[in-house]
């Protein structure tokens, strides 16, 4: 499959065609290889391929080692494929029956696409939500929005003090101070002293 560069019409689609392409081939995990670096080195090459065909960059010498590594490859690409649909078909049926909650299932759904796994989803991490598509989104879960910085507490009531507070709150979220108004009116009405 030979990709010719659309003159940047839809660049953005044709890079992510390449990438689903390649990604369903060179599917290999973690637990594929004996060392950490191994590893690397393998999605490091799968990434230049991926960038090269983009690029258009040698993409004959590409699609032929596509072509050999996946008839080397044949069963290996078959079995990873069938697990992550076996994964996603699970996680589909937990949030079809659950669907205000994130299991097991959905980590392990998740797992292909770099989401630590474990006992289940902690509060506060990703988990990937299951499409009709057959592509996992990943979904916040357990966590409600926190406030940045200040107390957790909102200000309720009010009384004149609570008013206050919000005010000099809500100047300070958009960057302003008392003494900027201050030196403003001030400025202002000196310029036009002096005309």
């Amino acid at each position: 499959m030979v990709v010719a560069s659309g003159g940047g019409r839809n660049a953005w689609a044709k890079e992510m065609t390449i990438r689903r392409r390649i990604a369903s081939i060179f599917n290999k995990t973690r637990e594929h290889f004996p060392s950490l670096k191994d590893y690397n080195d393998y999605l490091e090459e799968v990434e230049d391929m991926t960038f090269n065909m983009i690029e258009g960059i040698d993409v004959e010498v590409i699609e032929a080692k596509i072509a050999r590594y996946q008839q080397e490859n044949a069963e290996q690409i078959y079995l990873s494929r069938a697990k992550r649909a076996e994964d996603l078909a699970a996680a589909l049926k937990a949030s079809r029956m659950n669907p205000g909650k994130a299991g097991a299932n959905d980590t392990a759904a998740g797992s292909s696409q770099g989401i630590s796994s474990g006992a289940g989803v902690q509060e506060g991490q990703y988990a990937p939500a299951a499409v009709p598509g057959g592509l996992a989104q990943p979904r916040p879960t357990g966590m409600a929005p926190q406030p940045i910085g200040g107390s957790s507490v909102p200000l309720q009531g009010d009384d004149e003090e609570t008013m206050r507070l919000r005010a000099q709150r809500g100047a300070r979220a958009g960057g302003w101070t008392i003494e900027m108004c201050k030196r403003r009116a001030l400025q202002e009405a000196f310029s036009t002293i002096f005309v």
